[in-house]
Order: structure tokens, then sequence, then C-alpha cells
């Protein structure tokens, strides 16, 4: 990587808005759903070129203009823990459209693991949700949330506001003592509520709750993981026969993944 190609990359880094894609999938991801990414690099330009002919085809001309070949040494100068692939890549945040939502929006409650919240967002593409919010200091754009999410940022809306930032919706709270999610229907605008994984909902979302849901569980079994609770409450919302066709038409893919596509 020359001088000058370093130095172009740690402007652009330390930009506004600049967020890293650590790895080929989260790059492949960020591609399909039409993300800003000026700049990208592979330790194994031709790896990763055979890693696109298998899992993205479609863009594998642009990979190929795009990528530029980098030693492993320099790509650990440029990502503090390189992804196995060994691709990285710079792209433009996203401004979040939660108003043109058509698909219940999930809210996390102050998540401390930002592998949680990149497993959430991951889940949230691929339901297609409205998008998910974070409430709390954790940046939902962290790099270590984007590398969990495969780089499906870029596939709904994500940011992080403050409980009475929220959009005026009604708000299903998941909680234990709640009422069984299996006998209400789950409107496509609402917010759907999570608390955090250790203390659960906050005082202020509870209080802003217009419904608390319980997920089904055996008895003995204490809880779900996040992404686990989240994957359970929008399969609900999905399994509506009458959202089905709403559903696929809110994914936005320009273009279907090939088998194995998903297997990171």
């Amino acid at each position: 990587m020359s001088g000058a190609a370093l130095a172009a990359w740690r402007a652009r880094a330390d930009a506004p808005g600049a967020v890293l894609l650590d790895g080929f999938h989260a790059l492949k991801h960020a591609l399909r759903f039409h993300a800003d990414v000026p700049l990208a690099v592979a330790a194994d330009k031709p790896a990763a070129l055979e890693l696109a002919g298998t899992l993205a085809p479609e863009l594998g001309d642009r990979l190929a203009a795009l990528l530029e070949p980098v030693t492993p040494d320099e790509l650990r100068a440029l990502v503090p823990r390189p992804h196995p692939t060994g691709v990285a890549a710079l792209a433009v945040r996203r401004p979040a459209r939660l108003a043109e939502a058509r698909a219940p929006v999930v809210v996390l409650d102050e998540p401390r693991h930002l592998g949680n919240i990149g497993a959430v967002i991951r889940v949230a593409a691929g339901a297609g949700a409205g998008g998910v919010i974070t409430t709390g200091t954790a940046d939902p754009w962290h790099p270590s949330a984007l590398r969990a999410a495969a780089g499906l940022h870029f596939a709904t809306a994500v940011e992080r506001r403050e409980p009475g930032e929220l959009p005026p919706w009604p708000l299903y709270a998941l909680d234990p003592e709640g009422e069984d999610i299996r006998a209400v229907t789950v409107p496509d605008r609402a917010l759907l509520a999570f608390g955090s994984e250790r203390a659960g909902l906050s005082a202020a979302l509870r209080e802003r709750a217009d419904r608390l849901l319980a997920l089904p569980m055996r008895p003995g079994v204490s809880s779900y993981n996040l992404a686990t609770s989240v994957a359970m409450t929008l399969f609900h919302w999905m399994s509506a026969g009458s959202r089905r066709d709403d559903v696929e038409g809110c994914r936005g893919d320009p273009s279907p993944s090939p088998p194995g596509a998903s297997i990171l």
C-alpha cells in the first residue's frame, strides 16, 4: 500500500460519519445495500475475489475494481484485529430514516455488549424490521457491532436515541410479567422494546410501554439471549399471513443471495 493510499485511508477513517467494515461479509452486505464505500483493501485479493465468486458473484466486478491489495502487516496497521478473510473497508454512515419505516422498530434499552447489538441488527435486517434504536451509551455503529452484524446496518435503519426521543408509536415491551405474545397482534407501526442483558427494562421504558409482552418459555429456563428474544418477537410479527408479502417487499435486497451466502 503506497504512502499516499495509507494517508488517504487514515484521513477517511477520521472523517465524520466514517465507519469500519471489518471483513468480507461486512463489505459484501454494505455494497448490496448501496452503501457509499470509498476505500477497501485485501491482504489476499485473489482469495477475496474467489470468495466473492462463491458468495456474491454479482459483486465480482465491483470488488475487483474497489479492492486494493495490502500486505498482512499493512492490514494490521489499519485494523486492530483483522477479520480472517483479510478484507477491510471504510464506508459512510447512513442517517436513519425511521419516519419512513413500514415495519416494527426494535428498541434496545441500554444494551452493553456490542456483539449483541450487532446480532440484533442482523436479525432485524433479515426479518425486514423498520430499524434498530439503542438507548444508553453504546454506539450501535461501533466497529465491533458492525462486525457482528456482518455489515447489515446498511439494510435497515440504525441509530442511538434518548428514551424521550423515540417515535410516537405504540410501544410493546418484552417482560416476563407481560401477557403471552401469542395472544397479541403486533401492528406494523410499533416499537418493540427489549431490556438490557442484565438489568432488564429501565423504569423510563417500562413507564412508556403501552403493553408488556412475554415470550413462551419452558419452566425452569431463566431467559433467552437478546438476539433470540428479538428473533422470536419479529417472527411472531412476520407470521401474520397478511404481512408475509409486505415483509418480502421491505427487505430491499437488490439481488437474491446465492446458496450458502448467509453462512459465515
